[in-house]
């Protein structure tokens, strides 16, 4: 139906950066939200940066100043510089889609890992 492909995790040295992309595909009419989320090891899922309904910014305050949420059209980025140890987390990208059958619903990807370490 929609498919999410994430790439560009990996490890990284503090200090570092790296850039996340997710390309969204499938029977898509329109994206109404689309973002970054991350859970790190024993926490729960919690917003990164996102385009919300209406096109309104949110980024969570850990990572304001380090981090830059991008989108072209069914693809959003996630730059993210600066990079600390507590920021080592799967990444998540969701998308809320109109789909060609009228019908909204959230889509996840299969998550990306970054490894912040030295």
């Amino acid at each position: 139906q929609v498919q999410l492909v994430e790439s560009g995790g990996g490890l990284v040295q503090p200090g570092g950066s790296l850039r996340l992309s997710c390309a969204a595909s499938g029977s898509i009419l329109s994206i109404n939200d689309m973002g970054w989320y991350r859970q790190a090891p024993g926490k729960q899922r919690e917003l990164v940066a996102a385009f919300i309904s209406g096109g309104t910014l949110s980024t969570a305050d850990s990572v304001k100043g380090r981090f830059t949420i991008s989108r072209d059209k069914n693809t959003v980025y996630l730059q993210m510089n600066s990079l600390k140890p507590e920021d080592t987390a799967v990444y998540y990208c969701k998308c809320g889609v109109l789909t060609m059958t009228k019908t909204y619903l959230d889509f996840w990807g299969q998550g990306t890992l970054v490894t912040v370490s030295s």
